[in-house]
């Protein structure tokens, strides 16, 4: 990749929008971890967990203050490798227990639903024990025990936080599954996982309609041998009827209903690498990779990026709009109940019934810590300022942002208009297979646009070029050179093993390489510029795709954009810009014209587009990751991959369409 063209990220956001107050600097989790540590400093206290993970790790799990059920005599073992890490010997933990078992100031809140339709539940964290204590005893009459392996296919419902700290009890294993997938993906899923049982609901509310999930579930299930049991939440109500004559079905309030109330469910001890979810994660080609977590991992990597990078703490609230299956639903869950917090979830649409309904949940439920995701933003900032202002957002105290790339406008919405040019945005950045971030910005730095401002705390990150040596000012691979807890233990399946050393640690040996180009500036800001397999090869040279995109979306009449590589005789690949347009625009091949030039203007002559069209929607799924390998298979017409993550089929068909017609005219 060129290393010039990405510094003009960094001199965009060249100032610092934001800062650190004293509150901050010495009342934060990360100020008083730093002041418990002896270190002198943030970069002080850096430096030393990179030289010595096993006693960091250690500090931090004190400074989370988890409830162990056996101290660990051993932080971190290594010595079957870093990639076979092993933490907590000697311990024994249960992160389900750990979050809703603790006895103090049983009253406080520690959960907030809202549906779709207005419908509201509460629970404190004493009601959220008994109500997990309860689901994880019908569990174990319903044929669930140590090691079972269970699939919840649920929208975020007051039930899908049950059941995953109740499997958590139970020391079951777990795949979320995105609740917008149709029944063959579904199927996959299970199949691969040989799950069990399923939990699913009867249907949810989404955009004003009913998504039948019951249907789909049923679907998946008659193409999955190995599942037994089905649990039906009840969300809906009379929209179907199990079939009485099978023992496969049972509603979920039936089968609770056999249980006492007040029921407690003693937790065993657990070897905190007891395995308690698997997570697929969707590959270009292939199967989908099951991520292997485990009860000392995942969850307090989330309970550790939520307290040092994003400064949540018990009297707070956290909002991030997600799905459960996306990582961060079961990271809110778990880092967010760990660390006493109250969370709130939502079920559907953040634009329904109208533009302002993401600021009315912040307002409703005094929310502290708001998560989205850079598409969503752009989206909503479509609407104006009007529906942002028509709410109190006074109680919000940290904005978050993760799953896409950030542009300069966007940002500077997000930060002036919801956080009224006074909140913090922790750019946040990682993975499934990581448990969380491996970038973000501490609330200790200074904060620029679009950037992250440093490693989240305890990473050994780098970026290197491809003999594995460090690179400043040039764009690199994002690794990562030592070990921490939430690390996949491998991928779902036996066999898998070579897989997973192929896909992290092979590529560069004895590093993890995460498959994001990155670089680092003068002034040690970071900045991300897309996955390294998306990059474009344009006349040998190597271009990122999000500074296409950056280049686009600065036109005032394009929302989003995507830039895919075609094929071209002269320069090899060639560079296509998908445009989505702001509504009412009245000419699109002058806006396309006028973005080809702002493209040329940035990245240069050899970078012009080929073509530069405009599309009602591009790919993406519902957490607002756009699929560029699907908007580029759609436009040339080949084999898309895996599409179960795919929330909008409708915009590869609108691309295809485009495509095509692009290749006749070519022919003609």
């Amino acid at each position: 990749m060129r290393a010039t063209a990405p510094l003009e990220f960094a001199r965009l956001g060249s100032e610092a929008a934001w800062s650190p107050d004293a509150a901050l600097l010495s009342e934060s989790r990360a100020a008083r971890f730093v002041r418990t540590s002896g270190e002198a400093s943030l970069d002080a206290l850096q430096r030393r967990a990179i030289a010595d993970p096993a006693w960091f790790w250690g500090a931090a799990a004190d400074d989370l203050g988890l409830t162990w059920q056996r101290r660990p005599t051993q932080v971190l073992d290594l010595e079957r490798g870093v990639p076979w890490a092993r933490w907590w010997g000697g311990g024994a933990f249960n992160y389900a227990a750990s979050a809703v078992d603790s006895t103090t100031d049983p009253e406080r809140a520690a959960l907030a639903w809202e549906g779709e339709d207005g419908d509201v539940r509460r629970m404190t964290r004493a009601e959220l024990r008994a109500a997990v204590d309860r689901a994880a005893a019908m569990l174990a009459r319903e044929g669930v025990h140590e090691g079972s392996r269970v699939a919840i296919f649920l929208p975020m419902l007051v039930e899908t936080v049950i059941s995953v700290l109740a499997l958590g009890k139970l020391r079951a294993v777990y795949t979320p599954i995105f609740s917008g997938y149709a029944g063959h993906a579904v199927a996959t899923r299970l199949r691969a996982f040989e799950a069990t049982h399923l939990i699913t609901a009867d249907g949810f509310r989404r955009r004003g309609a009913i998504v039948p999930l019951k249907a789909a579930a049923d679907e998946a299930v008659r193409e999955s041998p190995t599942v037994t049991r089905v649990l039906v939440v009840e969300r809906i109500g009379s929209l179907v009827e199990l079939d009485r004559s099978s023992p496969r079905d049972r509603w979920w309030h039936e089968a609770l209903a056999e249980v006492p109330e007040g029921t407690i469910f003693e937790t065993s001890e657990t070897d905190p690498e007891t395995p308690f979810m698997v997570i697929y994660t969707s590959g270009t080609t292939g199967a989908p990779k099951g991520t292997v977590h485990v009860h000392g991992g995942f969850p307090i990597k989330a309970a550790q990026d939520l307290a040092h990078t994003f400064d949540l703490r018990p009297v707070d609230t956290l909002f991030w709009f997600t799905d459960l299956g996306w990582m961060m639903g079961p990271w809110v869950i778990a880092g967010g109940l760990l660390l006493g917090a109250r969370i709130v979830i939502y079920e559907g649409a953040p634009d329904h019934p109208g533009p302002d309904r993401m600021w009315s949940i912040v307002e409703r439920h005094r929310v502290t810590h708001l998560g989205v995701s850079p598409t969503l933003v752009r989206a909503l900032a479509v609407h104006g300022t009007e529906p942002v202002r028509a709410h109190d957002r006074s109680s919000l105290r940290v904005l978050g942002s993760t799953g896409e790339l950030w542009n300069p406008d966007a940002w500077w919405w997000y930060f002036r208009e919801i956080g009224d040019g006074r909140l913090p945005i922790a750019n946040y950045s990682g993975g499934t297979e990581v448990a969380g971030g491996i970038v973000g910005c501490s609330l200790l730095r200074p904060i620029r646009p679009t950037s992250f401002n440093g490693p989240c705390l305890g990473m050994g990150v780098d970026v290197v070029d491809p003999a594995g040596q460090s690179l400043r000012g040039e764009v690199g691979e994002l690794a990562i050179r030592t070990p921490w807890p939430g690390m996949t233990r491998g991928f779902w399946g036996g066999d898998d093993d070579e897989r997973y050393l192929d896909t992290y640690w092979r590529r560069i040996p004895g590093l993890w390489v995460h498959g994001d180009w990155a670089l680092v500036d003068d002034d040690a800001y970071w900045y991300l510029f897309g996955r390294s397999d998306d990059t474009l090869k344009i006349a040998g040279k190597r271009v990122g795709p999000a500074e296409v995109e950056a280049a686009a979306v600065a036109h005032a009449s394009v929302v989003e954009a995507a830039a895919i590589g075609a094929p071209d005789a002269l320069k090899g690949e060639t560079i296509v810009v998908l445009l989505v347009l702001r509504p009412g625009t009245a000419s699109g091949s002058a806006v396309a014209a006028e973005v080809a030039e702002l493209v040329v203007r940035d990245l240069g002559k050899t970078c012009r587009p080929s073509a530069v069209v405009a599309v009602p929607d591009l790919p993406r799924t519902r957490s607002g990751k756009i699929m560029r390998r699907v908007a580029r298979a759609a436009y040339l017409g080949i084999e898309p991959g895996d599409l179960s993550a795919l929330e909008n089929p409708m915009a590869v068909e609108a691309i295809a369409a485009v495509g095509a017609g692009a290749r006749g005219a070519q022919t003609r």
